[in-house]
C-alpha cells in the first residue's frame, strides 16, 4: 500500500503567481484549512516543494 500525505492550505492563494496557485489546484485545494489526502507521488511532491510554504504536510 502507498504512503498517503494529508495536505493542508495554511495561506491565502490570492496575489501567488499563477503557476503556483495552478499548483494548488493540481493538489485539489480551494480554501485556507482545507485539508486532501494524497498519494506519495514524485508528481505530488513536485506539486507540493514548489507551495510549501503555503502548505502542512503530514503522514498518514
Amino acid at each position: 500500500m502507498a504512503t498517503k500525505l494529508r495536505v493542508t492550505m495554511t495561506k491565502s492563494k490570492y496575489g501567488r503567481l499563477p503557476n503556483h496557485q495552478a499548483c494548488l489546484h493540481g493538489l485539489g485545494l480551494r480554501k485556507i484549512n482545507q485539508q486532501v489526502e494524497l498519494i506519495d507521488t514524485p508528481e505530488n511532491r513536485g506539486m507540493i516543494n514548489k507551495v510549501s510554504y503555503m502548505l502542512k504536510v503530514e503522514v498518514v
